[in-house]
């Protein structure tokens, strides 16, 4: 499948601006055409990478380190492939290590890398929390991400604030109770671990 160009993005927003009622030759909308095509190029960047590729550097000086490593509230911003309206959140992504770390940078990268793309949830969840465990192969993964779903607080059902929770759990994380309500509570609190 060849991707439409530039060109043919643009004469398909003006195709939806004309079915949504509206002339795209009005002074207002003369440049939207070319704004959406951008934007769109922006929102859906996760395409243009792999980011699985973010987790190949590591760090294997640490220390003796042993214990979760979690990065909290990471923005979430991906499209419903249903509707192509935003899903907009955060993720909580935390991992038990072997022998290596990777930088946190890179565990924010992973999650936007996964996020900009169309898809349901479950599956960026899923997708995060597999790309950690193959690369990294520590002793445990944990992913959760609460987002609010356009597609449902802007139309159809129309519930404005509700949130839709999702996590993948793998080895230690999910099979070791004490490392699993450890996890689940640090990633829900603010940070304290009393």
């Amino acid at each position: 499948m060849s991707k439409p160009t530039q060109e043919e993005a643009e004469a398909a927003v003006r195709v939806l601006i004309e079915w949504a009622g509206d002339d795209p030759e009005r002074e207002g909308l003369l440049d939207t055409p070319a704004r959406v095509a951008r934007s769109y190029r922006e929102l859906f960047a996760g395409y243009e990478v792999d980011p699985r590729d973010y987790l190949q550097r590591t760090f294997e000086e640490v220390g003796g380190y042993d214990e979760l490593v979690i990065l909290k509230d990471i923005r979430v911003v991906s499209f419903c492939e249903h509707h192509m309206l935003p899903v907009i959140g955060r993720a909580h992504v935390g991992y038990l290590p072997t022998n290596r770390v990777v930088g946190i940078s890179k565990l924010a990268r992973v999650v936007n890398g996964f996020a900009r793309r169309l898809q349901i949830q479950e599956k960026l969840t899923a997708e995060i929390a597999q790309a950690i465990h193959d690369i990294l192969q520590p002793q445990g993964v944990g992913v959760v991400i609460e987002a609010e779903h356009s597609c449902m607080t802007l139309r159809g059902v129309n519930t404005p604030g509700s949130m839709l929770m999702t996590s993948r759990l793998m080895g230690v994380i999910r099979d070791d109770h004490r490392t699993r309500m450890e996890f689940l509570r640090l990633a829900r609190s603010g940070g304290s671990t009393r």
